[in-house]
């Protein structure tokens, strides 16, 4: 029992803490939990509208976990897939979706799975545990244990998946171990709520042949596009990696490969940076360099800051800046500001975990104008403004 405590911690149907007995499963055929997702933060909906077929027992041994993982910007065809699961050494391959979704100051790796089959590769002691997979089955999400002080769930136990403003809400059922770079897993039916793309992903256990020798026979058959990488606690840093936001504005940052530079920044695909970032000049700041996304309701936003006499409530020489491609400081985390969509305002008397001293009026206008304010976060940032919502000024 010890170790199943400290692999797992199940929540009950709608609370934020820990059941004594953990709830019937959500979608079985015990009983329907109202912790049902809430596709864009609205009215929670029938458990079952997004629940797969539940889970049985473990069959087969489980896997120790992946030895490597393949991800793409787009799916892996099926032959691909045949193929690599083909070669010599591959023990085991899984499909999955993945992405990442903000959820304030971080951006976490999400996978979308079938939690029947996903489980043979989470460490052996969670990969039991039924009734864990039984909850993702019956929609709800499934994170790590050491996330579990770090998400910012509502008293409910719903987390938003993302920051913007449409973002739909899923109910946290479990606390269990997940792959290596995996924060946190739903079903695949929730991957498609989310406009993830099935089967960008792969992961691939190779038992006891070296996932070194295999790293160039699969990269060959995904492509020069897929990243490749060894897996470990670690992010395997010596490979290009992937950013594939999810949200509604994410079709406007656009998916990109990049690669880790030295002192936690990244370097993003440049043919991404050309099609997407751009400087332009914007009241009160002048020149700034954001996501070419983010200028019209930035300038709609500034110019009314302007017309409303709050020139002054932002001070150009205490910006932080907009695009800055770069991890979470000491993390292999994206920051929001990696998409260019996130400013920082006025930054010394507006540190994190302050209340800070930004104009509340200049705050209720950015908000008019499709921007989410990181002082309304668990763990305020009050410096920091993003875009979380597609608003388009008249003219």
């Amino acid at each position: 029992m010890p170790l199943v405590a400290a692999a797992v911690l199940l929540l009950g149907a709608c609370g934020g803490g820990s059941a004594p007995a953990p709830a019937p499963a959500p979608g079985t055929s015990s009983g329907t939990s109202s912790a049902a997702p809430q596709p864009g933060g609205g009215t929670a909906s029938p458990a079952g509208d997004y629940a797969v077929e539940p889970p049985g027992p473990l069959r087969g041994s489980t896997l120790e976990g992946p030895d490597m993982l393949v991800y793409s910007q787009d799916p892996l065809s099926e032959e691909m897939v045949e193929q690599i699961a083909g070669l010599r050494g591959v023990d085991a391959v899984e499909p999955l979706a993945m992405a990442q979704v903000p959820v304030e100051d971080k951006v976490i790796n999400l996978a979308a799975v079938d939690p029947a089959t996903y489980r043979r590769f989470v460490p052996a002691p969670s990969a039991r545990l039924l009734e864990a997979w039984r909850r993702v089955a019956g929609g709800e999400i499934a994170v790590l244990p050491e996330m579990k002080r770090k998400i910012p769930m509502d008293d409910q136990g719903f987390l938003s998946l993302g920051n913007v403003r449409d973002a739909p809400k899923a109910h946290v059922g479990a606390y269990v171990a997940q792959v290596p770079q995996v924060d946190a897993v739903v079903n695949e039916k929730w991957g498609a709520v989310l406009g993830m793309k099935p089967g960008n992903a792969l992961l691939v256990s190779t038992d006891i042949t070296a996932p070194q020798a295999l790293r160039k026979p699969i990269q060959q058959i995904a492509g020069e596009d897929a990243s490749v990488q060894i897996l470990g606690p670690d992010l395997d840093t010596s490979v290009q990696q992937t950013a594939f936001l999810v949200g509604s504005v994410a079709d406007a940052v656009g998916t990109f490969n990049y690669t880790v530079l030295g002192g936690g920044r990244i370097a993003p695909d440049p043919a991404w940076v050309t099609e997407h970032i751009r400087t332009e000049p914007v009241p009160i700041l002048g020149a700034v360099t954001c996501n070419k996304a983010i200028f019209p309701q930035l300038r709609a936003a500034l110019t009314e800051v302007v017309q409303r006499g709050l020139t002054a409530e932002i001070k150009p020489d205490e910006y932080a800046g907009c695009y800055y491609p770069r991890f979470i400081a000491g993390s292999t985390k994206l920051s929001n500001h990696s998409f260019g969509l996130a400013l920082d305002f006025n930054v010394p008397g507006n540190l994190r975990g302050t209340v800070g001293e930004m104009d509340r009026t200049v705050v209720a206008i950015f908000k008019k104008w499709g921007f989410g304010w990181g002082g309304d976060w668990r763990y305020t940032d009050p410096m920091h403004f993003e875009m979380v919502a597609i608003v388009e000024p008249r003219t």
